[in-house]
C-alpha cells in the first residue's frame, strides 16, 4: 500500500470518527425541545431508510424476504435499533452528552463477556483487564462522593448502559448466527424497514408523533443530521473495511468517543471535573485492551453501530 493511500484511507477513518461522535450531541439537541423516544425513533429509521435506498437501489440491491433473511431483520431491528435508541434518547434527556458518549464507548467492552456465554471466544485476562478498566471508568462518575454526585440522576447512567450491551449483543449475534447471506447493506436497509413498521405504531398510540411538516426549527434540524449521518457513516465504514480491513478499521471506536466529548464541548459548551477525563483515559485503554487479536477481528462486527 502506497503512502499516498495510507494517507487517505487514516483521513477517512478519522471523518468517520468525527461523524459518529457528532450524533451525540445532535441528540442532544433533538431531545431537548421535549420531542418523545418512539417519535424519533420513527424518524431516524424512516430517514435511514430513505437513505439507505438511494445508496442500495443504483447497486442493483434488493432486499431478500425468505424467513431467515426477515428473523435477521427483526433481530437487527430490535436489538440493534428499537430497543437501544429507544433507551439512549430516554437517557439523553437526563445526561450530559459526553458521558453519553463514554457510557456508549461500553459496546466492545459488554461485548467480549457476552462473547464469552455464547461460546465465541476464549477467557483472556488482558481484555478480562480491558472490561474491569471500563467499568471503574463508570464507577468513577457514577459513585457517591464522585466529583459527579448529586448532578447527574446515576440510575440513568446505569439505564443508558444498557443501549451498548444491546449493541454488543448485536455483533455476537452476527458472529454467531451470521446474516442469513445477506451483506451489511441489505441488513441495515431491511432492518430500518422493520423498525419502522415497528416504531409507527408505538408513536401514533403513546402521543409522541412528530409532525413533520416545517417550520424546523434546531431540534428537527440535528435530528435529521443525526439521522443521515449516521447511515453515511456506517456505509463508509463497510467500505473501510473493504478497502483496509477490520483491524485498521475498529480503530474508529477510540475516535468515535474522542469526538463525541470533544463535539459535546465544541457544540453543547459542556464542561466536566477532572473525574470525567480520568474516566475517558480508563474508557479508551478498556477499548484498547478488550480489543480481539487480529484472527477474531475477521468476524462480522455490529451492523448498526460501533460503539457510538
Amino acid at each position: 500500500m502506497t503512502g499516498h493511500r495510507r494517507l487517505w484511507l487514516a483521513l477517512v477513518l478519522l471523518g468517520l470518527g468525527a461523524g459518529w461522535g457528532l450524533t451525540m450531541p445532535l441528540t442532544k439537541i433533538a431531545v431537548s425541545s421535549g420531542f418523545k423516544h418512539f417519535g424519533l425513533l420513527f424518524w431516524q429509521l424512516a430517514i435511514g431508510f430513505v437513505v439507505m435506498s438511494a445508496i442500495a437501489l443504483p447497486q442493483g440491491l434488493r432486499l431478500p424476504c425468505g424467513a431467515a433473511q426477515l428473523r435477521v431483520y427483526v433481530i437487527i431491528a430490535l436489538v440493534g435499533s428499537v430497543l437501544p435508541n429507544t433507551v439512549s434518547y430516554q437517557a439523553a434527556v437526563h445526561l450530559p452528552s459526553g458521558v453519553m458518549s463514554i457510557l456508549l464507548s461500553m459496546v466492545p467492552i459488554w461485548a467480549f463477556p457476552i462473547a464469552l456465554i455464547l461460546a465465541l471466544d476464549r477467557f483472556d485476562w488482558r481484555r478480562f483487564a480491558g472490561l474491569v478498566a471500563g467499568l471503574t471508568a463508570v464507577m468513577l462518575i457514577v459513585l457517591p462522593g464522585s466529583e459527579f454526585a448529586g448532578t447527574i440522576p446515576v440510575v440513568w447512567v446505569l439505564i443508558g448502559l444498557i443501549s451498548g450491551l444491546f449493541y454488543a449483543f448485536e455483533g455476537n449475534y452476527v458472529a454467531r448466527w451470521g446474516t442469513a447471506g445477506m451483506g451489511p447493506v441489505q441488513v441495515l436497509w431491511g432492518a430500518s424497514l422493520v423498525g419502522m413498521l415497528i416504531a409507527l405504531p408505538l408513536a401514533l398510540s403513546t402521543g409522541q408523533w412528530i409532525d413533520p411538516r416545517p417550520p424546523y426549527g434546531d431540534p428537527q434540524i440535528a435530528h435529521i443530521m443525526a439521522s443521515m449521518t449516521h447511515v453515511l457513516v456506517y456505509t463508509g465504514y463497510v467500505w473501510l473495511v473493504g478497502q483496509a480491513g477490520p483491524v485498521f478499521a475498529v480503530q474508529v471506536s477510540f475516535l468515535v468517543t474522542l469526538f463525541g466529548v470533544f463535539w459535546a464541548r465544541a457544540i453543547l459548551a459542556e464542561a466536566y471535573p477532572p473525574a470525567v477525563w480520568l474516566a475517558l483515559a480508563l474508557m479508551l485503554l478498556g477499548m484498547y485492551l478488550v480489543q480481539p487479536r487480529k484472527a477474531h477481528l475477521d468476524a462480522p462486527g455490529p451492523i448498526g453501530d460501533t460503539g457510538r
